[in-house]
């Protein structure tokens, strides 16, 4: 089995770039475009459609995709069945936020590398809120995410530990300071219409605050909707409007001097933070290592 062929192929599916494959890879950008090439010639079917400006799956490619990544687990679990002594090896392909990085992954990878050096991690980073998806796209064995109130079949979520979902607001004088420093945004009859709300546009987050909302049959006025808790904790530090972020995004920001907290709703509740995958992705040796370390990193989880 050419399983290297297959790992380039797995690692340009993901990048949709030759030459950043090629610098992962430690390949020539021709050699990761003849061994695509060879593939493709295999099978008789296009893998990629390229042109000047993108990189993009055909039908086929994304078909082969998945089984390029069943075959490579396949073969790592049919070399330990027949006695091979080498480490554990192969790669997990991991999906979080920038602030996820280090506040809740940082002990795990740390146990993880110190017992499985030779698995190679693969990180992306973006807004958590594009989490769930990536997993459930097949693009990405992991991902860092809140937890959903309802969770796709296929998808298993290993819940690490919860953060408070907190209202915040500039703690610098200015005129949203001066609209929430009398009032108590919690109370049932506050008129959200006070005040510039600005709310995350999809995800976990922006679903538990839209039912916060309705059910109090409230409409926000609504200055901004953002990408990522970061961005929201941003923009409320710059004076822009009032804003609802895990306190765990806030106190990892840097920005914690310049927010502050005004009201943390317990009928809201707070953000589970876990991990989820595919249920198939777990039987992957590397894929089910990582997710066994993290259990074992937070094992008072929820």
């Amino acid at each position: 089995m050419d399983t290297r062929a297959l790992s380039v192929f797995l690692s340009v599916a993901e990048t949709l770039n030759f030459s950043r494959s090629s610098e992962l890879l430690h390949m020539s950008v021709s050699a990761v475009s003849r061994t695509i090439q060879r593939l493709e010639e295999e099978l008789g079917q296009s893998l990629l459609e390229r042109d000047n400006r993108r990189v993009r799956l055909t039908g086929a490619g994304q078909e082969f995709r998945t089984y390029a990544r069943h075959s490579l687990d396949e073969w790592q679990r049919l070399r330990r069945k027949l006695g091979s002594d080498e480490e554990l090896a192969g790669e997990v392909s991991l999906y979080c936020s920038v602030t996820a990085t280090y506040s809740v992954l940082a002990p795990i990878l740390e146990t993880f590398r110190a017992t499985h050096p030779a698995v190679e991690i693969n990180m992306h980073t973006g807004d958590q809120a594009d989490g769930i998806a990536r997993v459930l796209e097949g693009r990405d064995d992991i991902a860092v995410s809140g937890r959903p109130s309802q969770l796709p079949q296929r998808l298993r979520f290993l819940p690490l530990l919860e953060s408070p979902l907190v209202f915040c607001a500039p703690s610098a004088d200015c005129a949203v300071r001066e609209m929430v420093q009398t009032v108590d945004v919690s109370r049932a009859d506050f008129d959200w219409k006070l005040v510039p709300f600005i709310v995350p546009e999809r995800g976990v987050t922006k679903d538990m605050l839209d039912t916060w909302f309705n059910n109090r049959g409230v409409r926000p006025r609504i200055y901004a909707q953002v990408a990522g808790h970061e961005a929201i904790v941003a923009m409320v530090s710059l004076g822009l409007g009032v804003g609802i972020a895990p306190r765990l995004v806030i106190e990892a920001s840097g920005m914690a001097d310049s927010i502050s907290v005004i009201a943390a709703p317990r009928d809201l509740g707070p953000l589970t933070v876990g991990l989820c995958s595919l249920g198939q992705r777990l039987a992957s040796p590397p894929v089910k290592s990582l997710w066994d370390v993290a259990e074992q990193t937070y094992p008072r989880a929820i």
